[in-house]
């Protein structure tokens, strides 16, 4: 079966971009202003975030199990049409409860139309061939918040919050709504490959210690991502208050932030280059240890090293992004792809809305020694990944 058409890969570029953009970034830029006009504090709103990131965590495996029977077209179609609902009922906000109403709303569609879907998408057209396409989406949405948080904050300069997040609503209603309605329609699953799904996710008839040792790889598997999740929001959420503790002035913190963005995209860039002939297994090796890396050089030489940390940790996060989409295709195959990558995604998402507050308690007490922890909890990814083995696993 060939790879992805550009087209293909186009189109979820273009609708995993805005779909980021409206969703993940929209805090950074509206979170202040909204919590001000309706009269909330900011963690009040963030805390009604992190409420959104358990509802995308329930909807995940929903969202995968019908894209394994239905293809993705109709499910990323009805998620644009959440999207647009759910930022609709943001900016129609008054009160606490119409806003947090709302981030379940947008939740939802987060769990039925991120990068997960648009996986599940990919692997349920082209099965085995679809690593490339995953990266190529990957690199197009890698500029996700490179546009969204200027036209954000450009249109709530000049419409307000409210009107930013209509002009959101719309954008998913006029670009989002059409691009996912011309994706390639796949036929129905029969009953036989329904059969087979079901074993792949179960275990089926396998015998029992192949059946175990499919349910080790995949429990692996979940801590692995909920551990690089966890780190990934964590530093995105920190990373100047993280660097000022260090000992870096607020001016350089902001600057070795900016590192991080293009550090993510030519880690994906070498992943579709080079790290493309070798098994995904390996590229998640060397991504999960770029980040305790980084932490082991930041702490032990000082500040001077924080751009280098800033590299090392973006370039292992971009790779480690594609690693979510290829490695359980290369470990367990393309049957059943959509409903196990929901199961195995839930706990990263539970650890995405647990890691602002978590880490920030951590960075209150210990201060830059904080970085101790992300960097062993990348540790402990790393040795989750290295008890793995290349070889698919059983059936």
């Amino acid at each position: 079966m060939p790879g992805a058409p550009a087209r293909v890969v186009g189109t979820l570029g273009t609708t995993q971009t805005l779909a980021w953009a409206s969703s993940y970034y929209l805090p950074a830029m509206l979170a202040d202003p909204m919590a001000r006009d309706l009269g909330v504090s900011a963690p009040t709103v963030y805390a009604a975030i992190s409420i959104a990131m358990v509802a995308s965590a329930l909807a995940g495996p929903w969202a995968g199990q019908a894209i394994d029977h239905r293809g993705g077209r109709i499910v990323l179609v009805g998620t644009s049409l959440l999207f647009a609902l759910g930022l609709g009922m943001l900016g129609a906000a008054q009160d606490l409860w119409m806003m947090v109403t709302a981030w379940l709303v947008i939740g939802v569609a987060m769990g039925s139309g991120l990068y997960e879907a648009a996986f599940s998408s990919l692997v349920r057209l082209y099965g085995h061939h679809a690593r490339g396409a995953i990266t190529g989406i990957t690199l197009i949405a890698g500029f996700a918040s490179t546009v969204g948080w200027p036209l954000s904050a450009w249109m709530e300069t000049v419409f307000g919050w409210r009107g930013a997040c209509f002009g959101w609503a719309v954008m998913h209603l006029l670009i989002g709504l059409p691009l996912n309605a011309g994706l390639p329609k796949v036929p129905a699953v029969t009953k036989m490959e329904s059969l087979n799904a079901a074993n792949a996710e179960h275990g089926g008839a396998s015998p029992a210690p192949e059946s175990e040792h499919r349910q080790y790889a995949i429990a692996l598997l979940a801590f692995v991502f909920a551990a690089t999740w966890f780190i990934s929001t964590a530093m995105a959420t920190h990373l100047p208050r993280i660097l000022e503790a260090t000992g870096t002035t607020l001016s350089t913190a902001v600057a070795v932030g900016a590192l991080i963005g293009p550090a993510q995209v030519a880690g994906r860039l070498f992943e579709f280059g080079l790290l493309r002939q070798v098994h995904p297994l390996l590229s998640a090796r060397l991504a999960a240890v770029a980040h305790p890396a980084g932490v082991a050089v930041l702490l032990t030489v000082g500040p001077a090293m924080a751009p280098v940390f800033a590299i090392l940790h973006g370039a292992g996060n971009g790779i480690l992004t594609i690693a979510k989409g290829t490695l359980p295709l290369a470990l367990f195959g393309p049957m059943g792809y959509g409903a196990r990558q929901g199961w195995l995604m839930m706990p990263a998402r539970v650890a995405q809305a647990l890691a602002p507050f978590a880490f920030g308690v951590a960075l209150d007490a210990w201060g830059a020694n904080a970085l101790w922890l992300s960097g062993g909890i990348g540790l402990a990814a790393c040795v989750a990944l290295l008890l793995l083995h290349a070889r698919p696993v059983a059936h």
